[in-house]
């Protein structure tokens, strides 16, 4: 049995995967792939209207809130949000964009927001961390919040450093999320957030759709120099057709979509997510090999890191991890370490199945 803990592009249900298959070369005696349809026929209309009703009532968005299926992913958002809000601030002068640092995404998003505003960083997890690394989210008693800021933009879970919010911060102004790596593990409210956004490669579907949900109040401050394929109004008064979108992922997350339906909806997968979370998290704990170094009460749930603490291991735990058919468990290149991603597609028996080959691997090289 393979068991693939890829950070992204990652594990889609094997259901979803054997239905595109299934449908590839006619899609519902149509005599077309989804491939090949015209994104303004009816076919392909229809399974966007499905896809966006699915993920409406998935994490029950209110009717004030738009939902767009956008193109260029997390990093191309990070200009993106900037260029549509950075015109809610004090327009007499470049508008302050706070920013909560929690990890290398949320850096990413910092550099590229200060090409389009005035960067503040309320809080920076390092500046909070023994070690100087990002191993926590910092109290919002910490935070340097500004008075006049268009919006404060977190990145709810991180990929890389797997840190992750147990909690909706409390403020005034518009809260902007990246949840490209936790959407729909979890029940969130969406009415506590200004904008949601992410790319859908984690727990949506493959690489070259991004998802963003935005209040209506919000639209339609886009800076002058916004492209208008980007200009979320834009997008929300065309549905999400102003350009060809990425038709068959759209269609594949529809798939995922109707997936999670029928495993119970969010409520049901944060179950197992929780569950999945504390039988690796209790395994590295009691480890006399493992150990991961996130602050407990933000360990991540989709994004598991863990270090070996003799590293001179590492290269043959891989080896044979992936002879166990343990794929893609390399931490990432500016962490080291390994990385367990187990997304919503990832079933308990693959994280029971790692957990045992760990403990065998210690037994084994860890005397």
């Amino acid at each position: 049995m393979i068991y693939n803990f890829s950070a992204g592009p990652a594990v889609l249900p094997k259901e979803v995967l054997q239905q595109a298959a299934a449908e590839m070369l006619d899609w519902h005696g149509s005599g077309m792939s989804v491939m090949e349809m015209s994104h303004r026929g009816t076919e392909f209309m229809s399974i966007l209207a499905n896809a966006q009703q699915d993920l409406r009532e998935l994490l029950a968005v209110p009717s004030n809130y738009k939902i767009l299926f956008m193109q260029g992913g997390a990093i191309a958002e990070n200009a993106i949000v900037p260029l549509n809000l950075a015109g809610l601030g004090n327009r007499a002068q470049p508008a302050t964009l706070d920013y909560i640092c929690t990890g290398s995404w949320s850096v990413k998003s910092i550099k590229e927001a200060a090409k389009y505003g005035t960067v503040n960083v309320a809080a920076d997890a390092r500046t909070f961390s023994p070690d100087g690394k990002f191993s926590s989210i910092p109290a919002p008693s910490n935070w340097q919040l500004s008075s006049d800021a268009a919006y404060l933009h977190i990145c709810t879970n991180e990929t890389i450093d797997g840190v992750e919010y147990g909690f909706t911060p409390n403020v005034s102004m518009p809260i902007v999320a990246d949840m490209s790596s936790h959407i729909l593990s979890r029940v969130i409210s969406v009415s506590d957030y200004g904008v949601i956004y992410g790319g859908a490669q984690k727990n949506i579907g493959p690489a070259g759709l991004t998802i963003v949900i935005v209040r209506e109040d919000l639209l339609g401050y886009a800076l002058p120099a916004c492209p208008s394929a980007f200009n979320w109004k834009t997008v929300a008064d065309n549905d999400s057709m102003f350009n060809t979108p990425p038709t068959y992922a759209i269609y594949i997350a529809g798939l995922v979509f109707q997936w999670i339906k029928r495993q119970g909806g969010v409520a049901a997968l944060e179950k197992i997510n929780v569950a999945k979370a504390a039988l690796l998290y209790d395994y590295l704990d009691n480890s006399r090999l493992y150990e991961n170094r996130i602050v407990k009460d933000c360990r991540s749930r989709m994004n598991v890191p863990f270090f070996l603490r003799d590293e001179s291991l590492n290269a043959i735990f891989l080896s044979e991890a992936k002879a166990r058919g343990l794929l893609q468990l390399k931490g990432h290149s500016s962490v080291g370490g390994m990385r367990a991603s187990i997304y919503n597609a990832m079933p308990i028996e693959g994280v029971q199945a790692l957990v045992a080959f760990m403990d065998e691997f210690e037994r084994q090289y860890f005397k």
